[in-house]
C-alpha cells in the first residue's frame, strides 16, 4: 500500500497559501529519512518557485533537531509552515504540533492525526481507509492468493481536515470555501 502523501506536497502548499495569503515567506519542515520525503521536498520547491513563493527548507534527521529547526524557521521570517510527510515527522507529531503552537506559526500536515493532536490543517491520504484496504489484501492472501500476484495499491481517499479552534488561537479566519471543501471541520 502506497500512501502517496509526498506527492500531495504542492497541493498542501496551495492550500496553505489560501489560508495565509499574506505570508511572503513560508517554510517546509522535511524529514530526510525517505526517498518519498526527498521527492516531496523537490516537488514543493518547484511549486513554490513557479508561484513566486519564498520557501525556506528546514531538514531534520532526528526528533532532537525539531527545536532548532523551528527556531531557524521563525528567525528566518517564515509566516506559515508545510510539514512534510514521512515516519520521522509522523512519529513526532505531538512535538511538531506543540512547536507550531508555541511559535504561533500556521501549519499544514499530511495526516489528520496531526490535526487531531491540535494542528491547524491537514490534507492527505486516509490511514483508516488504507488499513481497510490492507485488511482486504490480507484476507485475499489467507484465502490462497499469492502476494507476488497482487498489485501495489495506492490510496484513493484523501481528506482535508481543519481545526477551527487552532485557527482562532492563531488569529486566522478560515475562508468559507476552504471549510466547505473540508471532509471534517473540528470546532
Amino acid at each position: 500500500m502506497s500512501f502517496v502523501s509526498g506527492l500531495l506536497g504542492p497541493k498542501r502548499l496551495d492550500m496553505l497559501r489560501q489560508l495565509v495569503p499574506a505570508a511572503a515567506t513560508m517554510a517546509m519542515l522535511v524529514g530526510t529519512d525517505t526517498l518519498e520525503g526527498r521527492i516531496e521536498r523537490r516537488d514543493v520547491e518547484l511549486a513554490a518557485q513557479a508561484l513566486g513563493q519564498q520557501l525556506i527548507v528546514a531538514p531534520v534527521t532526528s526528533g532532537g533537531e525539531l527545536d532548532g529547526a523551528f527556531t531557524s524557521i521563525v528567525e528566518r521570517g517564515a509566516k506559515a509552515l508545510l510539514v512534510g510527510s514521512g515516519p520521522l515527522l509522523t512519529s513526532n507529531r505531538e512535538r511538531v504540533v506543540a512547536l507550531a503552537a508555541r511559535y504561533a506559526i500556521p501549519a499544514i500536515y499530511a495526516l489528520r492525526e496531526f490535526v487531531e493532536a491540535g494542528g491547524l490543517m491537514s490534507y492527505g491520504a486516509s490511514i483508516v481507509e488504507a488499513y481497510r484496504q490492507i485488511g482486504i489484501y490480507a484476507g485475499r492472501v489467507l484465502k490462497g492468493e499469492k502476494p507476488a500476484d497482487l498489485p501495489v495499491m495506492q490510496s484513493t481517499k484523501f481528506e482535508l481536515v481543519i481545526n477551527l479552534k487552532t485557527a482562532k488561537a492563531l488569529g486566522l479566519d478560515v475562508p468559507f470555501l476552504l471549510q466547505q471543501r473540508a471532509d471534517e471541520v473540528i470546532e
